[in-house]
């Protein structure tokens, strides 16, 4: 089963995913898709506010995050990590847990980003936004940093989070039933 949809002009098909019994969800793989990558960001760009800082979580908005600052000639973006490197110091960590992972993550932000971000205009990136579980930890990481939240954005918005009117999004995602209907 899958889901075909239209984002940014570019039409694909995701396949459909169970959650639990009950629910299924569209995946959404930005990875490898260089069309998709630089269609979306070039969309999110048109809706985003003057910012000096884009920061996304580890993984799968670091593509997407990535070609937003090359788009925009900015010469770095930041990214919470899912667990602290060797050359991370000064760290900032927060959990998290988020529909498409098993158990609970930690991110962490290095203490050179935090610093880099103080007192700057911030937007927040995202593949997907469903639970807005990891965008609320994003949140707690630049809010600590002293960072100023001036947008979150994603590609999609899922579920629930269709009806936020907090974030920025492109299209949006429904969430299934298991013989592949939408969940009214």
């Amino acid at each position: 089963m899958h889901y075909t949809m239209n984002i940014a002009g570019c039409e694909r098909n995701l396949p459909l995913c169970p959650v639990n019994e009950n629910l299924y969800i569209g995946a959404f793989v930005i990875f490898g898709d260089v069309e998709l990558t630089e269609a979306c960001a070039r969309e999110l760009l048109k809706r985003a506010p003057e910012h000096d800082v884009l920061i996304t979580a580890e993984s799968k908005g670091i593509p997407l995050v990535y070609e937003m600052a090359r788009q925009n000639k900015e010469n770095r973006y930041l990214i919470a990590r899912k667990a602290a490197k060797l050359y991370m110091s000064n760290v900032f960590t927060t959990k998290v847990n988020s529909i498409t992972t098993a158990k609970e993550q930690t991110l962490c932000l290095d203490g050179a980003d935090a610093e880099f971000m103080k007192g700057k205009r911030v937007v927040i990136v995202d593949d997907v936004i469903s639970t807005g579980e990891s965008l609320a930890a994003i949140e707690t990481l630049v809010n600590h940093a002293g960072g100023n939240i001036v947008a979150k954005m994603a590609i999609l918005a899922e579920g629930d989070a269709q009806n936020r009117d907090d974030i920025i999004y492109l299209e949006k995602l429904p969430v299934f039933n298991p013989d592949g209907t939408v969940k009214e």
